[in-house]
């Protein structure tokens, strides 16, 4: 196996210019405090709407998980519609299922609008079931025309099969509306229309401190400073101790992603769809056809901590052989793995922490759509247009629960993954 670290990003990157440091004192509108996504995605709706903007990322943009997930784009949460109702009722549920649907809507109305090259959109998704049980998957499909006018369909076992070359996989929930794209690319082709704009993104610039209490705020680097009215904290699963109360509201979780070498042939006898792929397992495995069908792309598996990226290729390659036999010998050509936020309630942190500072993280794995909408109703929060952030609020900074948190969310996965292998082992006896 070869190519590990950032050869993902040499081979893919669409644009590989390099942005200055921040070095001097700077003023703007607005400071936005991490170049993924969500930071991304209110930066350019403020600069659209003529506020000046500074992004200041610690790395590159997209580097962290915003740039190393899979591409799904498609509406919803890390928890599922039933959970959420739960906590705000049903009604404030609604509207913010809405809101996820709008989300995916926003990357769409950005690809079109910003003649994104290097970005062709796959549509369809295929949620695999690993068990049987076709009548709930028809509840849903029935729940989701009626609640919000979306049309999934269900895909009967010999449907699911005859794409998917797989024995574990049972029905299918198929929607035509969702997507797949380069999401790395997304994220460049966001940083160069903010700086067409007049925004300014300054990479490699670590903040290392800020004043927050005054009217006019200061974020700090190592070699410059940004004043600004506003400050928007978007750093996702790198968020540090920068505001100690946001850092102890999150779970840093890390997820794995390999794709394999060429091999149009062999993959072809497994995947036969160019549609992406998930199961309905918790963390489960999902993966998609890229360059053309001739790699797979296979993520799935989340930890508390990291892996070494030749451990967790392997790891991985056994999961999706374990799947899909046909593919026993396609080598694994790259590897990475990247950090994701997660909240206790499994729901965005998406708010205003104290007048002028905003927060918009903590996405769970479901960041594609939820980036976008969080980033547009900061922003919007912001231009004082909506205070649709306000929706967000039930959810607010629990804490984390510490190292406790940390092998409390570890147990959870394995006792999840013991529940998910229970229920195949019964359906592969029932078959």
């Amino acid at each position: 196996m070869t190519g590990y670290g950032d050869t993902y990003y040499a081979r893919t990157l669409a644009d590989g210019s390099q942005r200055p440091s921040l070095k001097g004192a700077v003023t703007s509108d607005v400071a936005v405090v991490g170049g993924g996504l969500a930071g991304l995605t209110a930066a350019l709706d403020l600069a659209r709407a003529g506020r000046s903007v500074v992004v200041l990322e610690a790395e590159k943009v997209g580097w962290g998980a915003s740039g190393r997930n899979g591409g799904f784009v498609g509406p919803g949460y890390a928890t599922g519609h039933a959970n959420i109702a739960r906590m705000v009722g049903q009604e404030r549920a609604q509207v913010l299922h809405r809101l996820s649907i709008e989300g995916a809507g926003i990357v769409e109305e950005n690809i079109d609008s910003l003649a994104m090259s290097g970005n062709k959109r796959v549509y369809g998704k295929m949620s695999v079931l690993r068990y049987h049980d076709p009548d709930s998957l028809e509840r849903h499909c029935e729940m989701m025309q009626r609640e919000f006018g979306y049309h999934l369909e269900v895909m009967p076992t010999d449907a699911v099969r005859a794409v998917l070359r797989s024995p574990k996989y049972y029905q299918a929930v198929y929607d035509p509306a969702s997507f797949h794209f380069h999401p790395l690319n997304y994220a460049r082709s966001l940083a160069q229309a903010i700086e067409a704009l007049g925004g300014r993104i300054f990479e490699k610039s670590r903040v290392t401190g800020c004043d927050l209490d005054q009217a006019e705020k200061t974020v700090r680097t190592a070699q410059g400073e940004v004043k600004a009215r506003d400050v928007v904290l978007a750093g996702g699963g790198y968020t540090d101790a920068l505001v100690p109360r946001l850092r102890r509201s999150i779970l840093p979780i890390a997820t794995y992603v390999l794709l394999t070498e060429e091999a149009p042939e062999k993959l072809a006898e497994a995947v036969r769809t160019p549609m992406a792929v998930s199961d309905n397992r918790r963390a489960g495995d999902y993966y998609r056809l890229v360059d053309d069908g001739r790699r797979l792309l296979w993520g799935g598996r989340i930890t508390t901590r990291t892996t070494e990226p030749r451990r967790l290729a392997e790891m991985m390659q056994r999961t999706m052989v374990s799947t899909y036999p046909q593919l026993n010998g396609v080598r694994v050509d790259t590897a990475w793995s990247g950090l994701m936020a997660y909240a206790r309630h499994l729901m965005p942190l998406i708010g205003q922490l104290q007048p002028g500072v905003w927060y918009v993280f903590g996405f769970g794995g479901r960041g594609m759509n939820t980036t976008a909408i969080g980033g547009r109703v900061i922003a919007e929060g912001i231009l004082g247009s909506s205070d649709r952030y306000r929706l967000y609020e039930p959810f607010g900074l629990t804490w984390n629960g510490g190292p406790f948190g940390v092998a409390a969310a570890q147990l959870t996965y394995w006792t999840y993954q013991a529940m998910d292998l229970a229920k195949e082992r019964r359906a592969s006896r029932a078959a």
